[in-house]
């Protein structure tokens, strides 16, 4: 597979590009879902799990790679008005190529890492009935930590879903153990608009349900994104907490610090931003999904 990484890059960097017709066959060539470099990430995930750290890196720097060949030739193309069109090519006007979305990107990059570490990517219905978005997880009817999440019902006891932790349940329910996985998606929740908070945002969860699963694997597993994701140096650390669906439950914060004013602001002065929430899986909530009582998990 490494020679493939090599091959592509080559194939990038001896791509003609001119005029803005070319800048887009690069796009479509590489970029886009079915385009060459995806298709590396797809051979990527079959990979075994004690080979996708190392490989994952030169992954990760192809993918760079591209994507500053991508942008260098797209702001070059733009300052010399280079666009090589004529008045029949467009109906009257041309917009400039947009990028990748900032929300797919850290998504992406948040599942390459959980990747390497072995999860897998599992995903779900955004419309859910009550038993799995709430009951299941240690919500009963009437429960006060129901009112956690206001919920943005379609009808009597169907909902947008307030979490992915609904993929979790139906994960579980269908019994093929062990369990490692993430699963990212939109979400929905009736809250006040801010710039801390919206009605619709996205989260990426995970699950990891085995024999014998502690605490310390739970934290080790954090421990290793954070480093990976936010950089080697970062601080962080464990508060308890509660969730109906695990216990023990804890938040965990990483240290950002107070220096500037955006910090100061985003960390309301402390600091300190919370990230997650996590904790080991409740036995009532493995109950619900008939999972034996010899296996344990994580969830985050």
């Amino acid at each position: 597979m490494l020679d493939k990484f090599d091959q592509i890059i080559e194939k990038a960097q001896n791509f003609p590009i001119s005029s803005i017709k070319d800048l887009e066959k690069f796009r479509l060539t590489f970029l886009v879902k079915k385009g060459l470099l995806n298709q590396l990430i797809q051979e990527f995930k079959l990979l075994p799990n004690d080979q996708k750290k190392e490989i994952g890196k030169i992954l990760n720097i192809t993918k760079k790679t591209i994507e500053e060949i991508y942008n260098s030739n797209s702001q070059k193309i733009s300052n010399t008005k280079n666009l090589d069109i004529t008045k029949n090519d467009l109906p009257g006007y041309f917009s400039d190529l947009g990028s990748r979305h900032i929300i797919s990107s850290v998504v992406e990059e948040m599942t390459l890492i959980f990747e390497r570490l072995g999860f897998s990517v599992s995903i779900g219905p955004e419309i859910e009935d009550d038993w799995h978005n709430f009951s299941a997880l240690n919500f009963p009817p009437n429960h006060p930590a129901r009112d956690m999440q206001d919920t943005f019902f379609v009808k009597d006891d169907i909902a947008l879903r307030t979490h992915t932790s609904s993929v979790q349940v139906r994960l579980m329910e269908k019994g093929n153990l062990p369990i490692r996985s993430i699963m990212p998606g939109r979400v929905y929740r009736n809250e006040a608009i801010s710039s801390r908070s919206n009605c619709f945002f996205h989260q990426v969860e995970g699950l990891y349900i085995d024999k014998g699963v502690s605490f310390s694997d739970l934290k080790q597993t954090l421990y290793n994104f954070v480093k990976e994701f936010f950089g080697p140096k970062t601080k962080v650390r464990f508060r308890a907490s509660y969730f109906p669906f695990t216990e023990p439950s804890a938040e965990m914060d990483i240290f950002l610090g107070t220096e500037t004013e955006s910090d100061y602001k985003l960390t309301k002065g402390t600091g300190w931003l919370e990230i997650l929430g996590c904790g080991m899986v409740d036995p009532n909530v493995l109950k619900n999904c008939k999972i034996d009582e010899e296996y344990s998990g994580f969830a985050f």
